[in-house]
């Protein structure tokens, strides 16, 4: 066990700070590029230098992993202990993605950046959001969002943050990215009015609920199999979609 212990320790230094995996960023953001109005969508754009929201949804990743943009690995999660809420829980002085997410909503839609400021702020934006609705970024420090929970999944020995990040999404569905944005994007108008409702505060608490019920439901030594993927699979389609429609109202209030 202690060698165990002391893998996942590695594996989280090396994976802590990655969330959904290519594939569930890429679904946030073609989500959210579905659903832009025509002068927003034009705009991302042309910030992004002709690229789409989906091009960049994985980019920060790696770039926080290099020294131009070290400060930023803090930003892609908020962990909160047993026992605390978001309301308690001590902040980061290093950033959290709940701070990032509304500073760089803020100085986009201030119209301030320079145009390389620009480009940078939003790549930073289009994965964040994806990153605060994965429940396992909102879950506790004192396991690194679970990176120190081992289970296994199905004969995999692995841990509770990587099945969050990439495994059940990538079991509970074999599709790519237009398929996933095909087949869960289908709320009504109404529906949709109240998944946006709220502000990025709001939004993380409510992470951290879906956060807590995996905890409860999934203790150390866990073994997921099909039951697991069967349970879970409406909480990856329902946390795509509401960072999908989220980021899009994000976008939409910057550039229209």
């Amino acid at each position: 066990m202690k060698k165990l212990l002391m893998l996942m320790a590695c594996l989280s230094m090396v994976n802590g700070a990655f969330a959904w995996g290519q594939k569930g960023h890429d679904v946030t953001a073609y989500i959210a590029e579905c659903h832009l109005t025509k002068k927003a969508a034009d705009k991302v754009t042309e910030v992004l230098e002709g690229h789409s929201p989906v091009y960049y949804a994985n980019w920060m990743d790696s770039a926080s992993h290099t020294p131009e943009f070290a400060y930023t690995k803090t930003w892609h999660y908020f962990n909160i202990d047993e026992g605390f809420t978001y309301e308690n829980m001590e902040r980061n002085p290093k950033g959290d993605v709940v701070k990032a997410v509304k500073e760089l909503y803020a100085n986009l839609k201030s119209g301030k950046l320079s145009k390389e400021e620009e480009n940078i702020q939003l790549k930073f934006l289009i994965h964040l959001v994806g990153d605060m609705h994965c429940p396992m970024h909102a879950g506790r420090k004192s396991d690194r969002g679970g990176n120190m929970r081992p289970v296994k999944m199905f004969s995999k020995n692995t841990n509770l943050h990587s099945v969050w990040d990439t495994d059940l999404p990538e079991s509970v569905h074999k599709w790519s990215y237009t398929e996933w944005q095909q087949q869960i994007d289908r709320a009504s108008k109404s529906e949709e009015k109240a998944i946006v409702a709220g502000t990025p505060d709001d939004w993380m608490q409510e992470t951290h609920a879906v956060c807590e019920e995996i905890y409860g439901f999934s203790p150390e030594g866990k073994r997921i199999s099909y039951d697991y993927l069967d349970k879970y699979r409406p909480v990856v389609e329902k946390q795509f979609l509401r960072a999908g429609l989220r980021l899009a109202k994000l976008l939409n209030d910057i550039y229209n």
